[in-house]
């Protein structure tokens, strides 16, 4: 019988406390798209530092012998957040009209992706929060579709797209009751 390897989870409200493991895991899971400039690591640190200072702000790190092998984070959006207005086709009152949590990044460490680490880190984030609703973006084009169908056994729907930036690919929106 095959057991789940072993990690810790730790959940962050305060982003100074887990800046620094925030970008040395991301630069491992996405090194090979760190010459893009959309997937820089300093672009990353401008979004993080943008989104670690609104509303709802959660991160939960993964850890393997002391050292961080995978993340999450979110925010809470709400009715007329440039996340919503930036969906076509506008999405539905019925998830726009309350706020909901916006899972802003999730990435694992090549090592350790498919032992279920990433789905754990997904619903510890999600854990305790309120918001009815949870929402992300992913391109589609990622893991050759593989990222959109994990999401997709997830719970996920499809709900339209977004370009959240000049230097970002058109994206997938997609959406799920948080609980």
């Amino acid at each position: 019988m095959t057991t789940a390897p072993t990690i810790e989870l730790r959940s962050f409200t305060d982003l100074g406390a887990a800046r620094g493991d925030l970008l040395d895991v991301y630069a491992e899971v996405r090194a090979p798209l760190l010459h893009l400039p959309n997937y820089a690591v300093t672009s990353f640190g401008e979004r993080l530092d943008r989104h670690g200072h609104e509303a709802g702000f959660q991160a939960v790190l993964a850890y393997a012998d002391g050292l961080p092998v995978g993340y999450a984070y979110a925010n809470r959006i709400e009715h007329g957040d440039r996340y919503w207005q930036r969906t076509t086709p506008t999405p539905g009152e019925e998830y726009t009209a309350r706020p909901a949590a916006a899972l802003k990044e999730i990435g694992v460490s090549p090592t350790w992706r498919g032992t279920g680490t990433a789905r754990r880190i997904h619903d510890a984030l999600l854990h305790g929060r309120d918001e009815e609703y949870v929402t992300l973006m992913v391109n589609a084009a990622a893991g050759d579709g593989k990222v959109h169908a994990l999401y997709t056994s997830w719970g996920y729907e499809d709900l339209g797209h977004s370009q959240p930036s000049p230097a970002s690919p058109v994206l997938t929106v997609m959406i799920r009751r948080s609980h």
